[in-house]
Parts: C-alpha cells; sequence; structure tokens
C-alpha cells in the first residue's frame, strides 16, 4: 500500500462536512477526536479525510498550520489501518488539546483511534 494522501482523498465538500457533523459518529482519544460517517463516493476512493485544528485555542495561524500538518503526515503513514475497508467512510480529525503537540504524541493518538474505529465499526457487525 502507497503512503500517500492525494487530492481525491481529501475532504472538501461542504455539503459532505455537514452531514459529517450533523451525522457522524465519533471515537475520541485525548487530544485528538475522529468524527466518521459512512458514505458513497462516486469515485474509487474509500475515505475521505479532512483536518481541524480549533481557532479558539489556537490564534495563530502558524501553530494551527502546524498542527494540521501533523495531523494529516500521521494519518498518511498510518492509514493502512483502515484501508481495507469494505465501506466508504467520510473522516474529520479534530484537535482538542490546548498545547502545541509532538509528532510522536500525534502519531500514537492516530494509530488508537483508527483501532478504536476499526473495533467499533467494522469488527462489531
Amino acid at each position: 500500500m502507497r503512503e500517500t494522501f492525494n487530492k481525491k482523498e481529501r475532504l472538501k465538500s461542504k455539503k459532505e462536512i455537514e452531514l459529517l457533523f450533523s451525522e457522524g459518529k465519533s471515537v475520541s482519544k485525548y487530544p485528538i477526536r475522529l468524527v466518521y460517517r459512512k458514505t458513497v463516493f462516486e469515485d474509487d476512493v474509500t475515505i475521505k479525510t479532512g483536518v481541524s485544528v480549533s481557532k479558539k485555542h489556537f490564534k495563530s495561524a502558524v501553530k494551527r498550520n502546524r498542527i494540521k500538518r501533523l495531523l494529516r503526515e500521521s494519518y498518511r503513514k498510518n492509514k493502512y489501518i483502515v484501508a481495507n475497508t469494505t465501506h466508504q467512510f467520510t473522516f474529520m480529525f479534530l484537535y482538542t488539546g490546548k498545547e502545541l503537540p509532538e509528532y510522536a504524541l500525534i502519531e500514537t493518538k492516530i494509530k488508537k483511534i483508527l483501532q478504536k474505529f476499526i473495533e467499533k465499526e467494522i469488527t462489531s457487525k
């Protein structure tokens, strides 16, 4: 499996994001929360992903962008955990912490969240 995070895999549709937050389920491992929703896309992508960081806790755009970059990178490196799902999903990773994180912390939490997602959504059926 290739470790890429290309344009097709990014969640950009305003409509999909609104549906995700209104109808989606969530999994959390502090300081990251994953909101997900089962959906259907026209393209052959299994998961479309977005990231978000609160402007309330991080006023500086530089810090928000740094955290978003860390979230995207750790998801890109560990998406093999959820890559073999049969259904299509939309994901949104939300950073809920109040301090600037290290990459190692983000990566371990992303791994745990993806494992928790697999246990909750895939294996429970």
